[in-house]
């Protein structure tokens, strides 16, 4: 008897099955994909836990996705799953930002050097020996000096709000530009709502068409690392190393107009940190370079990634997947 309940209970559960399967439009298993999925991992670097999202086929073109400031690879947890069908994906997090490893300052220098030196350390790590770069705010000046390091390694350019002409610094980088000039610990001081929960939101809302496509969660979880003891003063050593990003401008430049990398400018026109006026000198340098301005803010990828995938993949298909 019990072993005709169990042969009654898996027949049922098969014909529940083969119900359930036949439910289901064809289409709906034939027109999509799933996901690549994405892993998360920590490479020893200098000594460091160096923190990484990595997706895509091991074999296949490189992406290197480089984050801004307040934020870390978190930025790119949208984009990377929909770049990942046909390209090897990295993004990595710099050292006291995300969930790589804040050394303390007074044994660390937190530099834009230092994060480009330890970037160039992890592609050797993980065997990339070409890549396209997706740079962004800091991640422009990163990016750059990496590609001066290394300009044959540079397959492509996507450059998203990141700043590499006088041009793009205006009134938000006064109080700042008063810091590089002095040093003091008054003009340090007065950088400090740079840091604050009401700054952190305000770059992901201002300047947005459509503030409720911006998820709360962004700044909450940058503002929680921003919190962390000590932190504040990593972002303050950050922000006073970014003076020596802006005379490294001409050899950036050089690099664009003697490599000519295919390039793709989207750029959020109503950011105030880095406002449209810098992203329009890049085409006196790349002049072939494909230019879309987005009605939206500075991280456009949480307001406008339906727009901005679409016209990523198509310029990475045509520029640097496989033939």
């Amino acid at each position: 008897m019990r072993r005709l309940i169990i042969c009654l209970m898996l027949a049922a559960a098969s014909m529940t099955a083969t119900t359930i399967a036949s439910a289901v439009p064809a289409h709906a298993t034939a027109d999509r994909q799933a996901p690549a999925p994405v892993h998360y991992r920590t490479a020893k670097i200098d000594g460091l836990d160096i923190f990484y999202r990595e997706a895509g086929p091991a074999d296949a073109p490189v992406v290197l996705l480089l984050h801004g400031f307040p934020t870390s690879s978190h930025m790119f947890r949208n984009l990377i799953p929909l770049l990942a069908d046909r390209y090897h994906v990295i993004a990595p997090d710099y050292p006291g930002y995300g969930q790589s490893a804040a050394p303390d300052r007074g044994t660390y220098a937190y530099t834009f050097a230092g994060a480009a030196d330890i970037v160039d350390k992890l592609m050797v790590h993980l065997e990339a020996k070409s890549y396209a770069m997706y740079v962004m705010d800091y991640g422009a000046p990163v990016g750059y000096r990496l590609a001066l390091k290394h300009p044959e390694r540079v397959s492509g350019l996507i450059i998203q709000n990141g700043n590499a002409y006088e041009e793009g610094l205006k009134e938000f980088w006064d109080p700042i530009k008063t810091y590089w000039s002095d040093g003091s610990d008054k003009s340090r001081a007065a950088l400090s709502g740079l840091v604050t929960l009401e700054t952190t939101k305000f770059q992901y809302t201002d300047g947005m068409e459509d503030v409720s496509r911006i998820s709360p969660d962004n700044w909450v979880h940058d503002q929680a690392l921003l919190d962390r003891p000590g932190n504040k003063d990593i972002q303050l050593d950050m922000l006073y190393d970014y003076r020596t990003n802006v005379p490294l401008y001409p050899d950036f430049q050089r690099f664009f107009r003697e490599r000519k990398p295919p390039t793709l400018i989207v750029w959020g026109k109503n950011d105030y940190i880095f406002p449209e006026a810098g992203a329009h000198p890049y085409l006196k340098d790349l002049p072939d370079a494909e230019i879309h301005i987005l009605n939206s803010g500075h991280f456009l990828l949480e307001e406008k990634l339906d727009v901005a995938a679409p016209l990523i993949n198509d310029f990475l298909d045509r520029n640097v997947a496989k033939k």
